[in-house]
């Protein structure tokens, strides 16, 4: 699959300032590859026994392709608010409906020589089956936190997935969220 062209590249995405005000659009490969600020939604995801549902990328992903994550979540499309985009990535991503809206967490600038966007961090409990969907989650299960944690070091994981989790510990050992 490795010849075909990466998903959703021509996806129209918002184009943001350092205040996260939209200053224009281009589409979502355009973004990329000229490292203009857009938004993206993370979304940790917890089940009933609360664990966390981690995954493996499809190698057909525009950005950190066959990486693991720990959230589910993605691009905010043009003109779509964050909450908007945390829900229905999360539905997407985990082949679920009726959902519970996404709880926010925090948001910060995720920033990198290649890559620059907003991210807002959220948590949701699904106790729904999941289904997650084959053109973006190769492989996926629940882990329980320690699980992660101790997976940090020796899985490939989205780069931007890794600082929103550490982001997201080192506030919660802060008291802050």
């Amino acid at each position: 699959m490795t010849d075909q062209q990466p998903l959703d590249a021509d996806e129209i995405l918002d184009v943001v300032d350092e205040n996260d005000e939209v200053v224009g659009q281009a589409p979502r490969g355009e973004t990329y590859a000229r490292r203009m600020r857009t938004r993206c939604a993370f979304v940790l995801v917890r089940d009933a026994e609360d664990r966390i549902f981690v995954h493996r990328r499809t190698a057909r992903k525009l950005v950190f392709p066959s990486h693991y994550d720990m959230f589910v979540g993605g691009v905010v499309g043009a003109g779509e608010s964050y909450d908007r985009a945390a829900l229905r990535e999360a539905e997407e991503e985990l082949g679920v409906r009726g959902l519970r809206p996404p709880e926010p967490l925090f948001k910060f600038l995720y920033e990198t020589a290649e890559h620059c966007w907003w991210s807002a961090v959220y948590q949701v409990r699904c106790t729904l089956p999941v289904a997650p969907q084959e053109t973006e989650i190769e492989w996926y299960a629940f882990l329980t936190e320690e699980e992660l944690i101790r997976r940090l070091d020796g899985w490939p994981w989205t780069p931007d997935g890794l600082a929103a989790y550490r982001e997201l510990l080192a506030r919660r050992e802060a008291g802050t969220v």
